[in-house]
C-alpha cells in the first residue's frame, strides 16, 4: 500500500486526474517505466500472462486492438483499481499504453461518473491525445453503463 501523500501527482507521466479527484497512471510496457515511484497495484491489458512486477497485479486477456476477453472480469479488474487509487499508486497498462489502456482508462472515467459519449475525449484530453485507438474500442465506451 502507499504511504499517504506518496499517490501519483498530477502531471507526472501518464498520469490522468479522474473525475473524483483520484489519480491513475497509464502506460506501455514496451516503453521505459517512468521515473519515481513504481506502482502498488496494476492492471495489465494483455493477449497473454504478463510477467511478475514485484507489486500485485491483475491481468486482464486483452488481445492489441481488440476487446476484453471476459468484459464482466475486466469489470471487476476495473472496480477495483477504481476503488484502490484512493490508498494505491494504480497502474493500468498494456503493450503500447494507447489502445487498451485508453479504453480502460475510458471505462474507469465512465465508473468514475464520466458520461460515456464523453470519456474518450475525457481520456484523450488528460492522458494521450491518441488514446482508444479502433471504431470499435470508442463504440464499446460509448455503449458503457455506469453499472453494467
Amino acid at each position: 500500500m502507499a504511504v499517504e501523500g506518496q499517490l501519483w501527482r498530477a502531471g507526472e507521466a501518464g498520469v490522468l486526474r479522474l473525475p473524483s479527484g483520484r489519480l491513475v497512471r497509464g502506460r506501455g510496457l514496451r516503453e521505459a517505466m517512468p521515473s519515481g515511484h513504481p506502482p502498488t497495484f496494476g492492471v495489465y491489458l494483455l493477449g497473454g500472462a504478463p510477467p511478475e512486477f514485484g507489486w500485485e497485479s491483475r491481468w486482464v486477456r486483452w488481445p492489441d486492438f481488440r476487446l476484453p476477453a471476459d468484459k464482466a472480469y475486466a469489470e471487476t479488474v476495473l472496480i477495483e483499481a477504481l476503488d484502490r487509487s484512493a490508498r494505491d499508486r494504480v497502474e493500468i497498462a498494456c503493450g503500447g499504453g494507447r489502445g487498451r489502456t485508453g479504453t480502460a482508462l475510458a471505462w474507469l472515467a465512465v465508473l468514475d461518473g464520466v458520461p460515456p459519449d464523453e470519456a474518450v475525449a475525457f481520456v484523450r484530453e488528460g492522458y494521450h491525445r491518441r488514446a482508444v485507438e479502433t471504431p470499435w474500442q470508442k463504440r464499446f465506451v460509448a455503449r458503457l453503463s455506469p453499472h453494467s
